[in-house]
């Protein structure tokens, strides 16, 4: 890797820091991100802070408070909806196509992601392996071959990647990819389509009472 490819701007720096921090639960919904002592924390002016806020606010991972802080998001139930209703649509969808379209290169990145997040399981790793979790979502998108839902995927990746860990069930998720996997190896489109919607009805986010893997408006996908 050059030096230019392996530069990391405080900003970007700063962002992905928190944004995990955030992810895997270090900072708690409705905690305060201040930017003086986020500055003092990890050792760099109030500036990056600042436009790191900014980023994660634009990503919905953060809501901005007057003057110089801030606070992580809380997801509220019908937060939670609006974000099952959009992933059930993309997720049928991303993973048709990535059963159809996938190639040897693609297989190999998702069993890489696969075998982490299947190892983080077994050794009770929770937060690594929902980490490798959000990540087989992904990497299933970016073998899916479809820009303009690549680039969709990018604009609620952080909040989808937030309902993505929201699970402590760590061996059934694992379980469950490897059946996607293989549907995907496999170019079993109809598989892979039955799989992912019993996917995301076997796991309830947050306990929300409004999403039901049978939902009509999920018919003919």
């Amino acid at each position: 890797m050059t030096e230019v490819a392996a530069f990391e701007s405080e900003v970007d720096r700063v962002t992905h820091i928190l944004r995990d921090e955030i992810l895997d639960g270090v900072r708690e919904p409705g905690s305060r991100l201040v930017e003086r002592e986020l500055a003092a924390d990890l050792g760099v002016s109030r500036i990056p802070v600042r436009d790191a806020l900014k980023v994660l606010t634009a990503e919905g991972l953060v809501t901005p408070r007057p003057r110089s802080w801030a606070i992580v998001r809380e997801f509220t139930p019908a937060d939670v909806a609006d974000l099952n209703e959009v992933r059930s649509a993309l997720e049928v969808l991303t993973f048709r196509l990535a059963a159809n379209r996938r190639s040897r290169e693609g297989l190999q990145r998702l069993r890489a992601v696969l075998d982490e997040e299947i190892e983080a399981s077994r050794r009770g790793d929770a937060a690594a392996a929902r980490r490798y979790a959000a990540d087989f979502h992904e990497v299933v998108t970016s073998i899916a071959g479809n820009d303009l839902l690549f680039e969709i995927d990018g604009l609620l990746r952080s909040r989808i990647r937030w309902l993505l860990v929201q699970h402590d069930d760590t061996p059934q998720v694992a379980a469950e990819h490897e059946a996607l996997y293989n549907a995907i190896a496999q170019r079993d489109v109809g598989q892979a389509s039955q799989l992912i919607l019993a996917h995301m009805g076997n796991i309830r986010y947050l306990d929300d009472p409004t999403w039901r893997d049978d939902d009509p408006q999920l018919a003919g996908i």
